[in-house]
């Protein structure tokens, strides 16, 4: 099975407005019976992804790792961890996508590594081997405390005292993923080495892990108290605003070398930055600005929203109004690092007409749409029993935080065919959820109806229409009935959702050629529908 053709001129490059499925390797299909998904089985499934037309997918770190982070704490950036198969594994899994007329893009963890890498290995023995300034070292205080105020993501402060040297070392995340000195230029141009070696290997883009953490301040200056909570703390990073251990401006020279070595490999490779933190917006813009910096970026403006609104989905959309020079915007509504969204935002909506509400709406939105693997399938969030976490930071910030875990689940293939849904043979790493067997791909297969053949559908009428994938968007009203028009080249569409339980009033057109839920009538909208107009 071959993708759907893309209505799309010669001009404009593949990625801009894609929609880029991510698979995360450890919970797709398991094919050694260690109850562990592995690169073999992506390219099982690879049909699978094809089948929703989508141009390319985003696969999860699959490097060699000691796993602490589940591969995003490397150890060799330039091999595949024994658990997920080999480099020909990758190669042919490579292969198989781009027969299927997929591209590839692949993570990259620039910000740090395993503290079982060697440079690191080599970095801690003295302060004056080769790779000394490879990492980020500091003295301690006169009073032997950590160098300075700066807390860890992940619930601790970001200094590990290290007595090989008689320093502390930098660590944002956990204690095992010790920062790159990324000021450093040697650090830089061995990083920039791995970038090429897997554009070699034939992957069409890269989506790049923290990059605003990958530079900290040289002076090594406090941070200050963070008064603006957008929500109630949990662990202490979020007491401060992080404008010290992370988002330095010289990060942006660097970007550029990174954009230069991608286009030596041809210009149609895809980069995307992930832009954590609570002001992400001029990060973003800074590294996409112009044609020498990457194609995209991507916040956590819906990942970690509590609600998602009209005035939410208005505000995002208005930050990238596509002025000259500006870079291309990138939405997902969950990922690996993100409850699912169906469970965060849903109410009292039925889930599986939600999902569909979703996938509609993320196919309307202008810029990339990435759909993190499942939720094709509308899966909720599963519930996770202590004992059976496996996420560090749902561990240390336990019960006060959903973690990760519940978004990472095995993907049901089968209902029917054994207790693992087809996942496995073996027991897997984290439970399947008893709310995901009967949402398995077999079984929504065979349901026009399902979620899943909805959301084929909405992807297709991403494909047939230009405007959609590559138009400006325009909102009109302000109220909690979202409405807005894409416009390209003189040509047009309206698209209307509510995304509540009650109707809401519309005096607009309500022409549809794509609706779901009850149509318009009595100038309302009824609760929980949305309808895309005819191309005019």
């Amino acid at each position: 099975m071959t993708i759907q053709p893309i209505n799309q001129t010669d001009t404009v490059p593949w990625w801009k407005g894609a929609v880029i499925y991510q698979v995360y390797p450890r919970s797709y299909q398991d094919t050694t019976g260690d109850g562990i998904g592995d690169l073999p089985g992506i390219t099982q499934r690879m049909d699978h992804i094809a089948s929703l037309g989508v141009q390319a997918i985003w696969i999860s770190p699959f490097f060699t790792s000691p796993m602490a982070d589940y591969g995003y704490d490397v150890a060799d950036f330039c091999d595949v961890d024994p658990i997920f198969g080999t480099l020909a594994d990758f190669d042919a899994l490579v292969a198989k996508a781009h027969a299927l007329g997929l591209k590839v893009t692949i993570d990259q963890v620039y910000s740090h590594t395993s503290d079982q890498h060697p440079w690191f290995a080599e970095s801690r023995t003295s302060r004056d081997n080769d790779k000394a300034d490879w990492y980020v070292w500091a003295d301690a205080q006169a009073d032997g405390t950590p160098p300075n105020n700066w807390q860890s993501v992940f619930g601790m402060g970001a200094w590990e005292w290290d007595a090989r040297r008689g320093q502390y070392y930098l660590h944002n995340f956990l204690r095992e993923q010790p920062d790159l000195n990324l000021h450093n230029p040697d650090v830089q141009s061995a990083i920039l080495d791995i970038t090429r070696f897997w554009l070699e290997r034939g992957v069409d883009g890269f989506r790049l892990d923290a990059l605003n953490f990958g530079m900290h301040n040289r002076d090594l200056t406090d941070n200050p108290i963070e008064t603006d909570h957008k929500q109630t703390p949990t662990r202490p990073f979020d007491f401060q605003r992080h404008i010290n251990n992370m988002s330095q401006p010289e990060i942006v020279p660097f970007v550029e070398r990174i954009r230069s070595v991608v286009d030596d490999f041809g210009a149609d490779k895809f980069t995307v930055a992930e832009i954590g933190g609570p002001r992400p917006l001029d990060e973003m813009k800074a590294f996409t600005q112009g044609d020498q910096r990457l194609n995209s970026a991507y916040a956590f403006d819906f990942l970690y929203a509590d609600q998602l609104t009209a005035e939410l989905i208005r505000k995002t959309q208005a930050q990238w109004p596509g002025t000259s020079g500006e870079g291309w915007p990138s939405w997902a509504f969950e990922n690996h690092d993100a409850p699912r969204a169906v469970s965060r935002w849903r109410g009292d909506c039925d889930s599986d007409h939600y999902a569909k509400l979703l996938a509609l709406l993320l196919m309307s939105l202008r810029g990339n749409a990435f759909i993190y693997y499942g939720g094709e399938l509308g899966l909720t969030q599963a519930n996770i029993d202590f004992e059976d976490l496996k996420d560090p930071e749902a561990i240390t910030n336990w019960p006060e935080t959903l973690g990760r875990d519940g978004a990472r689940t095995p993907m049901p293939w089968d209902g029917t065919s054994n207790d693992y849904v087809g996942f496995s043979e073996a027991k897997p790493w984290l439970p399947v959820s008893d709310d995901h067997v009967a949402a398995s791909v077999a079984a929504q297969n065979a349901n026009p109806d399902s979620v899943l053949n909805f959301y084929r559908s909405a992807i297709a009428l991403r494909n047939s229409c230009r405007v959609l994938r590559e138009g400006s968007i325009q909102f009109d009203g302000l109220g909690e009935l979202l409405v807005f028009v894409r416009i390209l080249d003189g040509r047009s569409r309206r698209c209307v959702f509510n995304m509540n339980a009650e109707p809401l009033a519309y005096n607009g057109p309500t022409a549809a050629e794509f609706c779901l839920g009850d149509r318009p009538s009595d100038r309302m909208v009824p609760g929980w529908s949305a309808f895309v107009s005819p191309l005019n």
